[in-house]
């Protein structure tokens, strides 16, 4: 078959993979000009910038995609386990170490709280049980209702029903620990204090197969999977934005794309890794997707969005480690602030990131490269960005250095930065939302945007959007139940013809 997969961030790039790899020919049109999508990378002044993804578990998935094509990872990227996975901080001075070492992490919390070991470790033996009944979902499709009921008792059973905020709750007393153990949600766009216990499973998932690094960034490892897509036969074309999804209206099946710049490409199946909302939305006209429509798109909830700061130092700060948690004084409140009032707060917590204290390649000798990051609202508070971005960024950047980083102000040699603008504008994410719809138990497998579309039976969905969510291992899992999707249908169609 002919394949057009619409972007190539990681979903997109793991589902045109494996099509290629089943003998399909793929051809992933990009808008921007390079690949990764959220991924991708800002060079400027000798320093290069992931601009989205840092966090890199579940490495076996990578692993299948390069063995698809009969490779070995390491002959494409270098991947490193970081320790700590994260340096967690409170306004008190406090640091949570967090890393895979059971004895360490036992100490750690005997440090913080003796009287909530044993909490924590009931807290990691339930947590196993969660792990394994949420992975087994992980690359599995719910289309039907049906699929959804064949799981509900396990989902009853194991309380899915209640946050992650709650369960971590149940364990532990001391406050601060209870957020060491219940932040993960943020990773995949969601509220600790609404996103299901079943989310819990990635402290689980991360004890177990550790936090990686791609040396030479995120976008490496783009570059790798792009070099093993363009090897096994595929097609990539950049600066290539969809215009149009392009339809047999009488048969209500996908026939291409139409490009911004009025070219058209034919196709038996689309495959969109775009932001689900925005693409039936934008990129199909109502009267093909009734299950998809407006009204339903905006009674949703969606992912809070990102202001990143990304800059330079010409001075190393080794007290900072490669990942950096840094939690505000207020918890639930700072989250109700972003996930239900849509109000940017006076104050804040932040993800600090210094991939040179893995990989010196990254900036100039000498210098270090870093980005910040902090959640707020989507676009559908009243934000106005234009007015507000420099007096946040100044209000950041003046906490770093009172707190963490004396001096900063002296050593930044180079900076950018981007707001929900840019993920609205530049990405094409509806609200300005860094990563969908929000990760709810409400929006979850058969409940989240499906896979397939339930309109237009050869047009697929991969990515964050879609099921089973964001984070590298969702994303990659997506393409996955996509390309499985396509290839067995496509298979059942050569046996009937066949026969």
């Amino acid at each position: 078959m002919n394949i057009v997969v619409i972007g190539s961030g990681f979903g997109g790039l793991a589902a045109a993979i494996r099509l290629q790899a089943q003998g399909h020919q793929v051809t992933i049109v990009e808008k921007l000009d390079m690949a990764g999508g959220r991924a991708y990378v800002f060079e400027q002044d000798g320093f290069r910038f992931d601009a989205g993804p840092t966090i890199i578990t579940a490495p076996w998935l990578l692993h299948e995609l390069f063995a698809l094509g009969g490779k070995r990872t390491e002959d494409y990227i270098k991947l490193v386990l970081l320790d700590p996975f994260y340096n967690i901080r409170f306004e008190d001075g406090s640091v949570f170490h967090y890393n895979a070492n059971r004895e360490a992490l036992v100490k750690q919390v005997r440090e913080f709280s003796p009287n909530d070991v044993d909490g924590y470790l009931r807290f990691l033996d339930s947590g196993q049980d969660i792990f394994n009944a949420g992975m087994a979902l992980l690359d599995k499709p719910f289309l039907t209702p049906m699929s959804m009921v064949k799981v509900l008792p396990e989902l009853i059973r194991l309380r899915a029903d209640r946050s992650v905020a709650t369960y971590a709750a149940r364990f532990m007393k001391d406050e601060r620990l209870r957020q060491v153990f219940s932040f993960h949600p943020l990773l995949v766009g969601g509220n600790p204090f609404r996103a299901s216990s079943i989310y819990a499973l990635i402290h689980t998932l991360e004890q177990q197969w550790g936090v990686w690094f791609c040396m030479g960034g995120t976008g490496a490892l783009v570059r790798g999977l792009v070099q093993l897509f363009e090897e096994l036969g595929g097609t990539i074309r950049y600066e290539s934005e969809v215009a149009e999804i392009t339809m047999q209206s009488r048969k209500r099946r996908a026939t291409g794309v139409r490009l911004v710049n009025g070219e058209s490409l034919r196709a038996d199946t689309v495959v969109c890794n775009g932001d689900v909302a925005q693409a039936y939305r934008t990129l199909l006209p109502p009267h093909v997707r009734p299950s998809m429509s407006d009204a339903k798109i905006a009674r949703m909830r969606f992912s809070m969005s990102l202001f990143v700061i990304y800059f330079g130092t010409n001075k190393q700060y080794e007290n900072i480690a490669h990942h950096e948690i840094i939690l505000g004084p207020r918890y639930r409140e700072l989250l109700e602030d972003i996930f239900e009032r849509k109000i940017l707060a006076d104050d804040f917590s932040l993800y600090l990131h210094r991939p040179t204290a893995t990989d010196p390649s990254l900036a100039p000798a000498g210098h270090d490269c870093w980005y910040v990051l902090s959640p707020v609202p989507h676009l559908g508070g009243d934000v106005d960005w234009e007015c507000v971005s420099q007096r946040y960024r100044d209000r950041i950047m003046a906490y770093l250095e009172e707190r963490y980083m004396p001096g900063l102000s002296q050593h930044i040699v180079t900076e950018r930065r981007i707001d929900p603008r840019y993920f609205e504008q530049t990405l094409n994410s509806y609200l300005g939302s860094a990563f969908g719809p929000e990760p709810t138990l409400t929006q979850s497998a058969y409940l989240r945007p499906h896979n397939v579309s339930p309109d237009i039976p050869n047009l697929y969905f991969c990515g964050a959007g879609t099921h089973p969510g964001a984070g590298l291992p969702g994303v990659i899992a997506s393409g996955k139940i996509v390309a499985e999707m396509i290839g067995t249908l496509h298979t059942g169609r050569q046996l009937v013809a066949h026969d």
